[in-house]
């Protein structure tokens, strides 16, 4: 349900009155989180190169970089 409520909430950010199919739902946790959790490599990946043990916020802007995304 807080998922389902944070979509909602962005959703209403770009067009009012929007229904979702609860399927649509889990199929955005299902996606947000795959990315997430691949971010969360490559960024433990940073860390690590320069031999940290704990992720910086400088570690996740370097793979979105890396990954060609914008920051």
């Amino acid at each position: 349900l807080p998922f389902q409520r944070l979509v909602r909430e962005i959703a209403q950010d770009f067009k009012t009155d929007l229904r979702f199919q609860s399927s649509a739902i889990g199929a955005l946790q299902e996606a947000s989180e795959a990315y997430l959790v691949s971010l969360f490599e490559d960024t433990n990946l940073a860390a690590i190169h320069a031999k940290r043990v704990t992720i910086q916020p400088k570690d996740i802007h370097l793979a979105r970089r890396l990954r060609g995304e914008r920051t």
